[in-house]
């Protein structure tokens, strides 16, 4: 098996919204728009965003995301963060912090509730170090 492309495709009740807080927040670039589907493509990454009641859900399925978690590393979360939460007003689950495994993040609330991580990669502490499978280099 050749894998040519993988990228999420997260459902929605406003495509046009939830497309429109990737665009505006995340410089995320439409690549195609329609009233239930839509492309988005931020250098090599790709999002799409489906109408949760598309005809190719198959039935049952058609609830809103739930346990959803949308990583997007960055190079500076203090600088994101004060750009998303502090200027703009967006609101947060989780606020700018450190963690010992490897990670300075803070978590958004998206649209549809789907959480958005904005993590930064930091050193993990030496307890996490010998997890990482590049650890032994």
């Amino acid at each position: 098996m050749v894998i040519t492309s993988t990228y999420p495709v997260l459902m929605s009740n406003d495509v046009a919204q939830a497309a429109k807080f990737y665009v505006d927040y995340f410089n995320f670039e439409p690549t195609f728009s329609s009233d239930w589907y839509a492309s988005l493509r931020h250098g090599d990454f790709e999002l799409a965003i489906l109408d949760q009641h598309h005809e190719t859900i198959p039935t049952g399925y058609s609830s809103a995301p739930a346990g959803i978690l949308f990583n997007i590393e960055v190079d500076d979360a203090d600088a994101v963060y004060t750009d998303l939460v502090a200027t703009r007003g967006l609101d947060t689950a989780l606020e700018l912090r450190d963690e010992a495994f490897g990670q300075r993040h803070f978590i958004l609330i998206g649209p549809d509730n789907v959480l958005v991580d904005v993590i930064e990669p930091i050193d993990p502490s030496q307890e996490f170090q010998a997890a990482y499978a590049d650890s032994a280099k």
